[in-house]
This record gives structure tokens, sequence and C-alpha cells, in this order.
């Protein structure tokens, strides 16, 4: 099986260029989209079939029912001018929006009705208000980060779809000055079963985590790239109980292919830089399957066949997020209303591969870390004080 795994990473790693990850389905629209949604839903002739949603500037929502050949601009009264960084979909019929900017320009909407009507759930009229990314575990579950107030990072929830709380952050450790999360994909927040991850950048590049939905908290240093408002960690995704991926960089370095990309082997306690790095700043990254990851960005993206420790580019596209859905099913969307479909290269699939959990020998596993695994060893900049984040809809004059 060492050889069968050896076969799969050289098939993915000498995948020669012309074979493209992505295929753009349609683009040209007046919208920097930044949030993507993948949910199954069935045809009128009760087809299964996936819907994809997706969100952005200028107010702009979209949603395919036939898997990206068409797509419908949907509109949420009183919003034609947000900018909507985030988007979480459960149909054809729900799905959470959520748009980004200061007070009450971050809002929270739901539909129940495939975005015919919008009901606004929550917004804030304080200044320090913003919100950063949203994610769910149902429909009636779900968190919302935004940056920190009082020197704490705010986590808003929903334990039955309608109401949103601030949750409890007592017990969370504070954010150093300037320390942040970045709303650039709607993925610098992570949610699996009881555990809460989420990353930041500025000054440092750090992974909050909760074992326990909100009540005790732990943070740990990575070693992505960091010092300055325009970097740190901007998406994280995880591929079983203990390996989590994170990437980022320098959004103002965009080519800088180097604390981009780091991966954890022990639910976040320490991290590796990936040895082989992307190449470039990346926005999003995603677990297509059995550790086979995705990653994009503004000048490309990149595959990992090894759960994250070697990193090849396969296009140049420019990407903001993106959601895989399984093997087959996957997007991605960018600038200019760009919204790509994940091609899957049947060569790299492995041969009947197993449900995940299962102990069969044929599953893939992580590589071993380093003989003496090290921790973040790079200089922490805490004199910085580091006011605004990039990809925020009005600081700093940008976007």
């Amino acid at each position: 099986m060492r050889v069968m795994r050896f076969l799969l990473v050289l098939l993915l790693f000498s995948a020669p260029l012309e074979a493209r990850w992505w295929k753009v389905q349609t683009s040209g629209i007046d919208t920097n989209l930044r949030g993507v949604s993948v949910a199954p839903a069935s045809s009128a002739k009760g087809v299964s079939a996936w819907v994809v949603w997706a969100s952005g500037s200028n107010g702009v929502i979209l949603k395919s029912t036939d898997e990206g050949e068409t797509w419908k601009r949907l509109h949420v009264t009183g919003g034609e001018a947000l900018d909507f960084r985030g988007i979480v979909a459960f149909n054809a019929t729900t799905a959470y929006v959520m748009s980004s900017g200061e007070g009450e320009k971050s809002r929270i909407y739901k539909t129940t009705d495939g975005g015919e009507t919008w009901n606004l759930q929550y917004t804030d009229k304080r200044k320090e208000f913003f919100l950063d990314s949203i994610a769910c575990l149902s429909e009636t579950r779900c968190f919302a980060l935004g940056d920190p107030i009082d020197g704490k990072s705010l986590l808003l929830n929903t334990t039955e779809g309608e109401r949103w709380n601030p949750l409890s952050n007592d017990n969370m450790p504070g954010a150093l000055p300037g320390e942040g999360a970045f709303a650039a994909s709607n993925t610098c927040l992570l949610l699996s079963g009881e555990d809460i991850f989420f990353g930041t950048g500025g000054p440092v590049a750090r992974v909050f985590r909760s074992p326990d939905s909100g009540r005790t908290w732990t943070v740990s240093e990575t070693p992505i790239a960091h010092g300055n408002a325009s970097s740190g960690i901007f998406s994280i995704a995880r591929a079983d109980e203990k390996t989590i991926v994170v990437v980022g960089g320098d959004y103002q370095d965009s080519k800088r292919g180097s604390g981009v990309a780091a991966y954890s082997r022990d639910q976040s306690k320490t991290w590796q830089l990936a040895p082989q790095q992307p190449g470039g700043y990346r926005s999003a990254v995603a677990h297509i399957d059995d550790g086979r990851w995705v990653a994009v960005g503004p000048n490309g993206e990149d595959v990992s066949g090894d759960f994250g420790v070697h990193w090849k580019h396969t296009d140049s596209l420019n990407l903001n997020a993106v959601a895989i859905a399984d093997i087959e099913h996957g997007w991605a969307v960018g600038p200019n209303g760009t919204l790509a479909r994940f091609v899957n290269h049947p060569g790299y699939e492995i041969p009947s591969r197993q449900p995940h959990g299962s102990s069969s020998p044929q599953r893939p596993q992580p590589p071993p870390l380093p003989t003496k695994p090290k921790r973040c060893s790079l200089p922490r900049c805490s004199g910085l004080a580091v006011n605004h984040f990039p990809f925020h809809a009005t600081r700093n004059g940008r976007q």
C-alpha cells in the first residue's frame, strides 16, 4: 500500500500544466464574489443534483439549480449596496447570507423560500461591529465571527435559526493589538461537531480553538506569514479528527510563495509549514477527499495529494473562495462575477475509496511528521498597532 500511495502522489505532482482543474462557467457580472456554498437538491423530476449559491459586492446573490449551467440573481430588499462576504445554504430554499462592513453594514439575513424574500436577523449599530465569516452545523445552529470588541473576538450564535446572540467569550484568550480575522472567503471560521476554530492575522497568525462550543478556548501560533495588516491566516479547513490545514500569506504581496500554507496533526496544538508551498497568497482552502486539498487565490490555484504537505500549481484563475461537495462537485468564485467549476481528474482518484472513518489499510494516511516537530519560531510583532484589516468593505479605503 505504501507503493500505491507513492504512485498516487507521483501522478498528482507530475500532472501536465494543461490538465486544468477549474472550468469557468460564467463571468462578467459587476461584483466581486467572495461567498460560495454547495448543497444537495432534487430536480423537478426527482433526480438528485446540487444547488450552488454565491454572494458578493453590490448586493449580489446568485443561485444555480442546474449545477452552474444557468444562474438566477436574487435580491435583498434594502441590501443593494451591501457586500455579501459569506453565504451558507442547505438546499434550494434555505440559506443564510452575511454582509461585511462597519456597524449596520454588517448583517445576517435568512431565506426559506429560495431567495425570493430575505429576513434580516441581526445587525449592530456599534462602529466596532464588523462580521468576517458565517458557518453552520445545521439549518438552525450557526455561528458568525466578528472583529474583536473590547479586546476579544466576537462570536454570535443561533440555536434555533432565528435569533442571534453574542456568545460568552469570558474564557477566550484576548486578541493582540491589531489582531483580527479576514473577511476574504468566508472560511476563516471552521465548525466541526463541538469544535470551533478560527484563524487570525496582523501581528501574529494564530488559530483559536474551542472543543466545547465556545465554553473554553486555547490558542496556538502558526508559521503563516504575519507582521502587517495584510498578512495572516485567511482560511482554515479540516480533513479528519486531527488534520487541519490553514492558508493565507500577504495579500499585498500575492506572488510571495513563503508562509502561505501550514498543517497540524494534533488538532491545532502545533503547526508545520508545508515544505512545498502554493504559488502565492491563497485566500481559501478546501478538503477534496482522502487527503487531497485545493487552494485558491488571486494568482492561481494549487492542489495537494498528501494532506497539505506538498502543493502543486494547476491553474491561473483569480479566485477568492471555494466550496467542495464531493470528488465530482465543487465551485469557486472570484472578481468580475467569476464562477468556476472543479474538474476532477480520474487518473488521480484513489481506487476503491473507503468511507471516512474506515480502518481499511486502503485509505491513505497523513505522512509522518518530522522527527522533531517545531512550534512556530517566527518572531511575534507584538509592538505593532494595526487597526484595520484588508478585504474589509470600507476600511482603509480598500474594496
